[in-house]
């Protein structure tokens, strides 16, 4: 990478792993509105914590001000990321860490391999075991179906985590992946899953937690190597931060003999100062809190104290074809904090495994294409799953203009198929027509002329309820009203006749 604004020298590779929509976003959105447990589940868990968010953030006068300097922060990050990411390096190895660079997914999963095959011990089973903390980075990569192919189980320690793996499924929200689970099911995971569980066990929360915790206190305890996420690297210190909420990721930071640490190089920030803008925004946004319950900071290894074996892998796996695009870059500034997701009318309704990605709602529907690129898969449909209300940039505590890279990853997306030769039919014809008529005035006119007279064709409500072709996709889920019997340019003109001739009429009075 050069400095000039982190732009690469050469075209950056895109990204790979779990960050592609397999199958077009309104398919797999139609499918997921049936579903009326995931909308009930959804709509309690948001409700609560925006009401959360809503109180802890008014507490504070000046949260306009930590908003704009988190995104300065952040901004002044990503123009200097390449010298940053160098010092982080030096200051981590001078500490007695050791960094390694991942250009993507494939690339960080085999390093992780290499390194548990050799600190974690063969069991008598003749596997590997690895215990991990919260980490989406290694979701992205897909790490934990890699390392069970080459004899590795990674077991995760989060509860909301545990729940999702136990489950055979996949995470849907960035703050609660098991969101879409409620208790009765979480009982049936773990007494299906579940070593040792006892069969009487209720779905009463508190012995749920009981029962997780006790399974994984076993884990923590023999683990000889954990697997960690990031939520900052500190580029002047070399210093790396996890916040959480339940201890288990202080457990597996300071009890295992090695720790793997995969951070996207996106996480990083300038100073050991600016935590305190970030240890403020993060809890307020993402879980209601004032302050999160663990914060857990580590620098190098220090002898006698903790993993001994310190290990950062730096995961590009797109971001510098991310940091490439200047109208997109600014989505790197996210602290993955959910706020976005919470106030989305799209994801309250779809839920976050219609993204298809490690990423859902608002903040995925453009990291994802951004990342891999809009000809993946079919990332190019995620940036037209928004009504791009507005609410997500209202609550994002970075100010990441979510819905103005929305619409420029649809050019992208537009400007791809036609150089595909896929933007062809109905829709190709309508947009060549509109720009046709749109470009002219007397067009423009004449066409608002013709439009009332669409109304002759409504049903008597005075709706259009089902319409041919690509429309229908519109009015199968709502209606369209029948046009006025003028348009507006029409009775703009008359109105202005009116004025002029009462003026006449009162210069001769």
């Amino acid at each position: 990478m050069s400095t000039d604004l982190g732009m690469p020298r050469v075209r950056p590779a895109h990204g790979v792993g779990n960050i592609i929509e397999r199958e077009p976003f309104p398919q797999y959105a139609e499918r997921e509105l049936g579903n009326e447990q995931l909308r009930a589940n959804l709509g309690r868990a948001t409700s609560t914590i925006r009401a959360k968010r809503a109180a802890v953030v008014g507490e504070l006068d000046d949260w306009e001000a930590l908003r704009d300097a988190g995104s300065a922060i952040k901004a002044a990050t990503m123009a200097n990321l390449p010298a940053l990411l160098e010092q982080f390096e030096a200051n981590v190895t001078a500490r007695g860490g050791v960094v390694h660079w991942a250009r993507d997914a494939d690339e960080a999963n085999r390093i992780v391999e290499e390194l548990a095959t050799r600190y974690a011990p063969v069991l008598p089973n003749g596997r590997r075991e690895v215990v991990k903390v919260k980490s989406m980075a290694t979701q992205e990569m897909g790490m934990n179906e890699y390392l069970e192919g080459v004899g590795i189980d990674a077991f995760e320690t989060d509860l909301a985590e545990l729940i999702v793996q136990l489950g055979h499924d996949t995470p849907s929200h960035i703050l609660v992946p098991a969101i879409h689970r409620n208790r009765r099911e979480i009982r049936e995971i773990f007494l299906a899953e579940m070593p040792d569980v006892d069969p009487q066990l209720s779905d009463d929360p508190k012995l749920l937690a009981a029962a997780a915790r006790t399974h994984l206190r076993r884990k923590f305890l023999a683990a000889k190597v954990a697997v960690s996420g990031a939520n900052f690297g500190i580029a002047d210190t070399g210093t790396l931060t996890v916040v959480e909420s339940e201890g288990n990721g202080r457990m597996c930071l300071t009890l295992p003999e090695t720790l793997i640490t995969v951070m996207g190089i996106e996480k990083l920030l300038p100073t050991f100062t600016d935590l305190e803008v970030f240890l403020q925004l993060l809890p307020r946004s993402s879980t209601g809190e004032r302050m999160n319950p663990y914060t857990s900071m580590w620098t190098g290894v220090t002898p006698g104290d903790g993993p001994q074996n310190v290990h950062v892998i730096l995961l590009d796996n797109g971001r510098t074809a991310a940091l490439a695009d200047e109208d997109g870059r600014s989505a790197l500034n996210c602290i993955r904090c959910s706020a976005c997701l919470n106030v989305c009318p799209v994801y309250s309704r779809t839920g976050g495994h219609a993204y298809g990605s490690t990423y859902p709602g608002p903040i995925g529907a453009i990291l994802s294409p951004l990342l891999t690129g809009v000809e993946q898969g079919e990332n190019g449909s995620l940036p037209y799953a928004s009504s791009l209300c507005g609410a997500c940039y209202d609550v994002c505590p970075v100010k990441i203009n979510i819905p103005e890279i929305l619409v420029h990853l649809r050019g992208k997306d537009v400007e791809a198929r036609k150089e595909a030769g896929t933007l062809k039919g109905q829709l190709d014809t309508a947009l060549k027509g509109a720009q046709w008529m749109m470009s002219d005035g007397r067009r423009m006119a004449a066409a608002e002329r013709v439009l009332p007279l669409a109304s002759l064709f409504a049903g008597r409500d005075r709706k259009f309820s089902t319409l041919p072709g690509i429309a229908g996709a519109w009015t199968s889920s709502r209606d369209i009203p029948a046009p006025p019997a003028e348009s507006f340019h029409t009775w703009w003109k008359k109105r202005e006749k009116n004025d002029g001739d009462r003026g006449t009429r009162k210069e001769q009075a």
